[in-house]
């Protein structure tokens, strides 16, 4: 629904082997995705009840309010006060911030669910037991080139793939003195690495990013050296607190005070202290979006927030290379969803390509 807006469409009832399945219009998908979800929530069990990486009723609340936040994309149709409800179900559930930004993506970070954590939802990796090149393998492995030491990233040595532009160190007060940045999220390594990039394939073209790391709070090495312990948070405490925040300010009902609150509790654990805290004049939809930068890069939201506010393919904002242009340009409305793959076009005579490709 995010990526390709109108895929194939098979359910359970779909004979295996029969007729190519059925195109799906966006909003239809939508609709079926909540009538599903809205289904098993009285099945679900209770927030904290199950076993971690099994989801929970407040995995189903999370899902919705992401959701609903994005519905007027989908759909055409705003759902600010959905979005509002049911992230305040979550809020409410018993859930709250780690003590450590920097405690997030470790190795053990798996202490940060059950009632004194923020993770609602992961995806659980382990080292021994489920070996593969993807997920936060690739999360930690990538990240790590140039001169950065592999060893304190708990891996054996780096592929020397992903950096950031300088957009987003460039959202942290202090930047481009990275010496003066308080801000505890402000997770990059720049010995060695230049904000500019003038060759896309030179790793030291552009920040390290080091927020991913395969070793334990104490320090030590996850499990293997080769596959990451790190497990993925698909849901936390932080979005659901970001989410409340914007659709207040949209118009959502809800209480701006409160979101003012939830804002100021995410900012205190990145400071250590009130120093970042705004006042309420201060939180505006701009201020959100450029929050939800800093708490929750990297880890799948900008593409999907640009989008929501306007800013993904317009020449209103840019980034370098955005476009293909070292500058940063503006691009064509139609990549605000991705092509459905050829592979499927070519098997399934049900399927419209999605238009301008």
């Amino acid at each position: 629904m995010d990526l390709y807006g109108n895929p194939p469409f098979a359910t359970e009832n779909t004979v295996i082997g029969g007729a190519p399945p059925p195109q799906i219009s966006r909003g239809d998908l939508f609709n079926y995705i909540e009538s599903e979800l809205k289904a098993i929530e009285p099945e679900m069990p209770a927030p904290h009840s199950n076993e971690y990486g099994r989801s929970d009723v407040a995995a189903v609340w999370a899902l919705l309010a992401r959701m609903y936040l994005n519905a007027e994309v989908y759909t055409g149709t705003p759902r600010w006060p959905d979005a509002v409800t049911y992230s305040k179900k979550v809020i409410d559930a018993g859930y709250s911030l780690v003590s450590d930004y920097g405690w997030l993506m470790l190795a053990d970070n798996n202490l940060n669910t059950s009632s004194t954590g923020e993770f609602i939802f992961t995806i659980n990796y382990d080292g021994l037991h489920t070996q593969g090149y993807g997920g936060t393998t690739f999360l930690v492995h990538a990240c790590v080139g140039g001169t950065m030491p592999a060893s304190e990233f708990g891996i054996s040595g780096g592929w020397s793939g992903t950096r950031t532009t300088k957009n987003l160190p460039a959202l942290f007060p202090g930047y481009p003195d990275f010496s003066t940045i308080t801000d505890q999220r402000a997770e990059f390594y720049t010995s060695g690495q230049n904000l500019e990039i003038s060759n896309i394939t030179d790793f030291t073209n552009g920040l390290g990013v080091t927020k991913y790391r395969n070793v334990k709070r104490d320090g030590s090495p996850g499990q293997s050296q080769d596959f990451s312990d790190v497990d993925m948070p698909l849901f936390r405490l932080p979005e659901m607190y970001l989410i409340y925040a914007e659709a207040v300010l949209r118009g959502g009902g809800g209480d701006q005070n409160t979101a003012l609150g939830y804002i100021n509790a995410m900012r205190t654990r990145a400071y250590g202290n009130a120093f970042g805290n705004i006042a309420l004049g201060e939180m505006t939809l701009d201020f959100i979006l450029d929050e939800r930068a800093r708490e929750l890069y990297w880890e799948g939201f900008r593409r999907t927030d640009l989008i929501r506010y306007n800013k993904f393919v317009e020449g209103t904002y840019l980034w370098p290379w955005k476009g293909g242009v070292a500058s940063g340009t503006g691009v064509a409305s139609i990549r605000k969803i991705y092509p459905i793959p050829s592979r499927d076009i070519n098997t399934n005579t049900n399927l419209v390509q999605n238009p301008g490709y």
